[in-house]
């Protein structure tokens, strides 16, 4: 098929599925105007183009059903949100236990190796990756309200925490870690090769997963040829500031937490994550991790792979050197500079 029929078929689908409420209320002429007819020949759809040449003939007719993983009717929206939910629940938890497994797997077979903690990386950053773009589907494409899909990507932090064993699954973490020196610069680099191989990896494998149908939601993401669209709703300095900034919360929220035990400190840091989520998830997604930003935003339409990369790679890399300079530097600075100002002055005198 040519480019201008494929893209003319994908915008008929587009419009099919988000289309419904229009076409109840009478809009199915201005609908069916602004395409041609060429997509109603694509098998499945024949139905549904008839039913938009009746709505703009103002033809009265009792509407036969159609399959409801093409177009949703009102009265089972919430039946067929709540299936989607459950079977990307069900998604989630088959990626995460399969990732656990397979960590457990390389950790026995490695363990006599040095290759046993890049192994590791890659696993969970796959893992980290694979269930965002879940996430990333329900929320987007499945609708699911605010309230639900905070509370999806709190306990997603939570568990990745709890399984990562050890993995960073971040470039920016893993950098704070080698500047540190918890980390050589050699295993940093190489671990950080290893996370986005994992993010590629991750973003050739999901769509793969979704043409199974496995769920209403896969089916008409499918349809809409697992397209996205930019989630930049800002000028690119305010993007870039905007994940700064939360990459600049969650890394002062690990820094500030490693004292605590890692039962309660798991869930700090996954509050401060969801909070993070919430306030600039309107504005850019609120990705700060490079490697899953390479995963789940570089693949959008509407925004030029230099944008990208200023807003979710120098975005996150200055918010987290910004959080360490801060507090390895100019707090300790600033307290001694305090100190030295309430000494007696006989001791300053002294000093």
């Amino acid at each position: 098929m040519e480019a201008g029929g494929r893209e003319e078929e994908e915008r008929y689908e587009y419009l099919i599925i988000s289309g419904a409420d229009e076409l109840k209320e009478g809009g199915g002429g201005k609908l069916r105007s602004s395409i041609t007819s060429a997509p109603c020949e694509t098998p499945g759809l024949e139905l549904i183009c008839s039913r938009l040449d009746l709505a703009s003939s103002g033809v009265e007719q009792q509407q036969p059903p159609v399959h409801p993983r093409l177009l949703p009717g009102r009265g089972g929206k919430s039946v067929n949100m709540s299936a989607d939910v459950s079977v990307s629940l069900s998604v989630l938890v088959g990626i995460i236990v399969l990732s656990e497994a397979t960590r457990r797997c390389v950790t026995r077979a490695l363990a006599d190796t040095g290759l046993c903690v890049y192994a590791v990386e890659l696993v969970s950053t796959f893992q980290l990756c694979c269930c965002t773009h879940e996430l990333k589907l329900l929320s987007e494409v499945g609708g699911i309200e605010p309230r639900l899909a905070l509370t999806f990507t709190y306990l997603a932090s939570v568990v990745h925490a709890l399984t990562f064993s050890g993995a960073i699954g971040n470039p920016s973490g893993t950098l704070e870690h080698a500047y540190h020196a918890r980390l050589s610069s050699g295993c940093a680099l190489r671990r950080i090769a290893c996370q986005f191989a994992a993010a590629a990896a991750a973003r050739a494998a999901v769509p793969v997963l979704w043409s199974m149908g496995w769920s209403g939601l896969h089916v008409r993401h499918k349809l809409l040829g697992f397209q996205c669209i930019s989630p930049i709703h800002a000028p690119l300095h305010e993007a870039a500031a905007v994940e700064s900034a939360c990459a600049f919360a969650v890394q002062t929220a690990i820094t500030h937490t490693r004292s605590m035990e890692e039962k309660y400190r798991v869930h700090a840091v996954a509050a401060v994550i969801t909070t993070a989520v919430y306030t600039g998830g309107k504005v850019t997604g609120a990705v700060f991790n490079p490697a899953l930003a390479f995963s789940t935003q570089f693949p959008c339409r509407g925004s030029s792979f230099l944008d990208y990369s200023l807003v979710y790679w120098l975005g996150p890399l200055l918010g987290m050197m910004s959080s360490v300079l801060l507090f390895d530097k100019l707090v300790p600075a600033l307290m001694r500079k305090s100190s030295t100002l309430h000494l007696p002055l006989d001791v300053k005198k002294e000093t």
